[in-house]
């Protein structure tokens, strides 16, 4: 026998973006940018999160765990080779209740990204491991 449950709102595309933590109100939001692209999340077994990230010229295979509560909390590594060196992202998230009074209300993640192993930046130097940013995610197209 197979048990494949629902996971509710979570498999499909969302887009994604992630913002560095400066405290600076004064910091433009466009510098704040940390990164951007898609998350497509599996259907997988209760309990199990899986997919992947990507955006122009990279992917991350996604990995993890799921835990049902009040709110739904995602927690994945994201592992791939970009440019020929391991890049390895830790995640972790959580699902936005819904409000009842709210207008067009898409599903949304949040949560802390943290750069586990260092690897080149796009300048020519070293982006170092331990770098915390704040990402989020809104569902755009819900799995059929």
């Amino acid at each position: 026998m197979s048990f494949v449950p629902e996971i509710g709102p979570l498999t499909g595309t969302w887009t994604y973006r992630s913002l560095q933590n400066d405290p600076d109100v004064n910091t433009a939001f466009n510098d704040l940018e940390f990164g951007r692209g898609n998350i497509d999340i599996e259907a997988a077994p209760q309990g199990v999160f899986k997919g992947r990230i990507y955006g122009p010229g990279w992917e991350l295979q996604l990995n993890g765990s799921i835990s049902y509560g009040n709110p739904n909390t995602v927690r994945f590594q994201g592992r791939g080779v970009v440019g020929g060196e391991e890049w390895i992202y830790d995640y972790i998230g959580y699902l936005s209740p819904p409000w009842p009074n709210g207008i067009d209300q898409r599903p949304a993640l949040a949560g802390s990204i943290v750069r586990t192993i260092p690897h080149a930046s796009g300048a020519g130097g070293v982006s170092p491991a331990g770098v915390v940013c704040t990402w989020y995610a809104v569902l755009d197209k819900p799995a059929a």
